[in-house]
């Protein structure tokens, strides 16, 4: 599994990240060819206090392959024109990922 994830920093006015984040990055990002699932993280908090941090996004591809692809859709340049001065602006970070799940083992078996 391959993720792009999206780390959205406070900032004084959230209510202008939200904003963006729910009428342009998250419409766009439901376009991509290959989206296999998301997944939104609002952080509330970190050990000690406040984290500097808003709100995580993560966007699941079956693979790098695929995902590159979805950003040479329409909706992927879209979106990475619509990221760019937010990340210039050090408001977000994104990064790429290849993501592992374990399944747990249950204590007896």
């Amino acid at each position: 599994m391959f993720k792009f994830v999206t780390i959205y920093r406070r900032v004084d006015d959230d209510m202008a990240l939200e904003s963006f984040f729910s009428s342009t990055h998250l419409p766009l990002a439901e376009q991509l060819p290959g989206l296999l699932r998301s997944e939104v993280s609002r952080v509330t908090g970190k050990p000690g206090g406040q984290s500097r941090f808003h709100l995580m996004y993560e966007l699941y591809f079956e693979s790098q392959d695929v995902f590159q692809q979805a950003l040479f859709s329409e909706p992927g340049r879209e979106l990475m024109k619509a990221l760019a001065p937010w990340g210039e602006a050090r408001i977000i970070t994104w990064f790429y990922a290849e993501s592992f799940e374990e399944e747990k083992e249950e204590i007896g078996e």
